[in-house]
């Protein structure tokens, strides 16, 4: 009866380990298959028209009277505010900053005064979504000088400013299919290295949309942006 009883608890545990070995085979066949992955960048492009200008035209006027610069710098200012609006904005679409003062006098002595005491400065912003209506007012800025505005003067607010700024604000009605286009191209990249490799693409292993990027689509046409997505995919590789 105990040699039964041995033999039985023998079979068994060869059974139990047979089991034991015939799954860790599998597993590992899983764990070997399943660390095949390529990694694939997909990329999309989309070329957009600016939808929103903003505009700062800093100015400054200089003297020793402190009223007259006063009356300059209003008067100019007017100027610019005349400007824009003979060129179809309206009022709200124009701000204008708290003025500057400056006395160039506070600290200096003598010789190293400079010939004129203050300096008084400010910046007059267009902000508007009328991108065509702007650039045709770009191109007439020359009638600011030629009514004795000083745009960008010596120390005003804004000086390096660069010029109008363009932007595109619409990103979110053209991201889900620049994502769904960047993704396909990605995949097409990683069906074709699979084939060459004599594999097949099996699930996704991870996926980072990553940065969506706007630039201008060249110096000269700061109004024309190019939207750009990439993807990166890992997909697992079947035999």
């Amino acid at each position: 009866m105990r040699d039964a009883t041995r033999i039985v608890t023998a079979l068994l545990i060869a059974v139990g380990l047979a089991a034991a070995g015939w799954l860790a085979a599998q597993g590992m066949a899983r764990l070997r298959t399943q660390d095949r992955f390529v990694t694939v960048k997909g990329s999309a492009e989309r070329i957009v028209d600016a939808d929103l200008v903003v505009w700062p035209l800093p100015h400054s006027v200089s003297g020793s009277d402190l009223a007259d610069v006063q009356r300059r710098l209003d008067t100019n200012t007017a100027t610019i505010r005349r400007f824009f609006a003979d060129a179809g904005f309206a009022a709200g679409e124009v701000a204008v900053s708290p003025p500057r003062l400056e006395d160039r006098w506070a600290y200096a002595y003598g010789e190293n005064r400079a010939p004129e005491r203050y300096r008084y400065s400010t910046t007059v912003t267009l902000r508007t979504e009328k991108v065509p209506q702007a650039l045709r007012a770009l191109r007439r800025t020359g009638d600011l000088v030629s009514r004795g505005v000083l745009i960008g003067g010596e120390g005003g607010e804004g000086a390096a400013a660069g010029g109008p700024q363009f932007d595109y604000t619409r990103l979110n009605a053209i991201k889900p299919a620049l994502i769904a286009e960047a993704t396909s191209n990605a995949r097409r990249s990683a069906e074709q290295f699979a084939k060459d490799s004599g594999a097949r693409l099996a699930g996704i292993r991870t996926a980072n949309q990553g940065v969506v990027a706007i630039e201008d689509r060249d110096a000269g046409s700061p109004h024309i942006k190019k939207v750009r997505v990439v993807t990166t995919v890992e997909y697992f590789l079947r035999d």
